[in-house]
C-alpha cells in the first residue's frame, strides 16, 4: 500500500510538473500585449469602439500566423474612466500581466493617470487616441501616439473655419480635463494669428449639463460672432450644442475629435446641423477609401454593426503599429521596440499612413474635417494644416507645418 500510494503521488506529481510545463511553454509562444479601455464609463462612446479595433486586429494579426512565430494574448482592462482605477489596471499590466507593451485609451488624462507606471517599467506604450502633442514629454521616451496631436487638428479647424466662416469666434471650453483645455488654447492661437479675433472666451465644468449661463452671456453680445468653436468631451458636446440651438444661437459650431460619437446627434437630434468637427477619418462604406470599406466590412462581421465613429480604425492602426515595430525589432526588447518604432516610415493606417520624424513620438498625419448633415456625418474635406502652434501653447513661435 505504501509503495502504491508513493507511486499514485509521484505520478500526480509529475503530471502536476508536465502540466506546468506546458503552460510555461505555452507563455512563451505567445506574447502579452496590453489594452487599456474605458469600457464602461463616461469615455467609452469612444473607448469601446477604440478596443474593437484592437481586437479586431489581433484577431487578423493571429489569423496570419501572429508575430515572430507567436500569438498575442491580447490583455484588455477596463478602466471604468477613474483614474485611481485607470492607475491600477497600469500597475496590473506591468506586475501581474507582465506584458511587452501596452496600446489604449483615447483621452490625455487617462494616459497621464497610466503612463508613468509604464514608462517606469520600461515598456512601450502607443495611445489609441489620446491627442495632446505634449504627451511624449510627460510621460516619456517610451510613449507613443497613433493619432495627430491636438495643435494639428486645432490648427486645421482654426484654418478652415477662417475659410469658410469669417474672421470672427467664440471660444468655449472644458477646462475639466486635458484634452479640451489644450484644444481651446491651439486654436485660439492658429486663429488669431491667421488675423481672427474671439469676441467672447468662457469655460464650464467638466461635469456640467447646463450651459444656460455660458449661453446667457453669448447671446448678449451686440454682434454674433461668425461661429463657435466649442472643445468638449463626447459626453458634453450633444448637451451643449443642443442648448445653444434651442437659445436661438444658429451659427456653425466647430470643435474638435471629441464629437466624433453618435451620441451628438443621439443627444443634439436635428439641432446638430450645421456642425463640423476635425477627427482621423470618414467611416463611409460608400465614399471611403479602399482600405476604409474593408474595416468596414470586416468590423460589421466581427461586431455585428459598422464602426460607431474613426476611434474604432485609431485601435485598429495602433495594435498594427505596434507589431509592425515588434516584427521590425525582431523581438520584443523593450529598447529595440522603441527604435523600430521610432524608424516608422509611412505605415498605411485606415486613419491615414504613420511616420515618425526627427525623433518626434507624434505621427505626422492629416485632419479629416466632418459636417453633420441630415443627422449623417459627411466630409467637409481633408486638411493639412499650413502651421502648427508648438506643443507647449506657451511658446511664442508656431512649428511648421506636419508635412514640411
Amino acid at each position: 500500500m505504501k509503495h502504491k500510494s508513493f507511486v499514485a503521488v509521484f505520478a500526480v506529481l509529475v503530471a502536476l510538473l508536465l502540466s506546468g510545463l506546458i503552460s510555461v511553454v505555452h507563455a512563451q509562444d505567445t506574447i502579452k500585449i496590453g489594452g487599456g479601455f474605458d469600457l464602461s464609463g463616461a469615455e467609452s462612446s469612444l473607448d469601446l469602439p477604440a478596443s474593437n479595433g484592437a481586437m479586431l486586429a489581433v484577431k487578423e494579426i493571429n489569423a496570419a500566423g501572429g508575430v515572430l512565430g507567436k500569438q498575442i494574448d491580447f490583455i484588455i482592462r477596463d478602466s471604468k474612466y477613474q483614474m485611481d482605477t485607470t492607475a491600477v489596471i497600469a500597475k496590473q499590466f506591468v506586475e501581474e500581466d507582465k506584458v511587452a507593451a501596452v496600446v489604449g485609451f483615447t483621452d490625455s488624462d487617462s494616459v497621464l493617470a497610466s503612463g508613468p507606471i509604464i514608462q517606469e517599467a520600461g515598456i512601450p506604450f502607443i495611445t489609441a487616441g489620446a491627442t495632446s502633442p505634449k504627451l511624449p514629454d510627460q510621460v516619456g521616451d517610451m510613449m507613443f501616439l497613433a493619432c495627430f496631436g491636438d495643435n494639428v487638428q486645432a490648427a486645421a479647424g482654426a484654418e478652415f473655419a477662417f475659410k469658410n466662416f469669417g474672421k470672427t469666434a467664440y471660444l468655449l471650453s472644458d477646462m475639466g480635463v486635458e484634452y479640451t483645455t489644450l484644444l481651446g488654447q491651439y486654436f485660439k492661437a492658429r486663429f488669431e494669428e491667421l488675423g481672427g479675433t474671439i469676441v467672447l472666451e468662457d469655460t464650464y465644468e467638466d461635469s456640467a449639463t447646463d450651459f444656460s449661463a455660458q449661453i446667457t452671456k453669448l447671446k448678449a453680445l451686440s454682434t454674433q460672432p461668425d461661429f463657435y468653436y466649442i472643445a468638449a468631451m463626447p459626453y458634453n458636446v450633444g448637451p451643449v450644442v443642443k442648448q445653444l440651438r434651442e437659445a436661438g444661437l444658429t451659427g456653425p459650431v466647430v470643435g474638435g475629435d471629441g464629437y466624433d460619437t453618435p451620441d451628438l446627434v443621439k443627444v443634439a437630434g436635428d439641432t446638430a446641423e450645421k456642425v463640423y468637427f476635425t477627427t482621423h477619418a470618414l467611416m463611409d462604406k460608400d465614399n471611403g477609401t479602399d482600405g476604409i470599406k474593408k474595416f468596414i466590412a470586416d468590423y460589421n462581421t466581427e461586431f455585428g454593426h459598422e464602426p460607431e465613429n474613426a476611434f474604432a480604425a485609431l485601435g485598429y492602426d495602433a495594435v498594427y503599429l505596434l507589431v509592425d515595430a515588434i516584427k521590425r525589432a525582431g523581438s520584443t526588447d523593450p529598447q529595440a521596440v522603441q527604435a523600430a518604432l521610432l524608424e516608422t516610415k509611412d505605415l498605411p493606417g485606415i486613419t491615414g499612413a504613420i511616420s515618425f520624424t526627427n525623433g518626434s513620438h507624434v505621427p505626422q498625419k492629416g485632419v479629416t474635417l466632418i459636417e453633420i448633415k441630415d443627422g449623417k456625418f459627411t466630409l467637409a474635406g481633408e486638411v493639412v494644416p499650413e502651421k502648427v502652434p508648438a506643443a507647449d501653447p506657451n511658446a511664442p513661435e508656431p512649428e511648421t507645418t506636419p508635412g514640411s
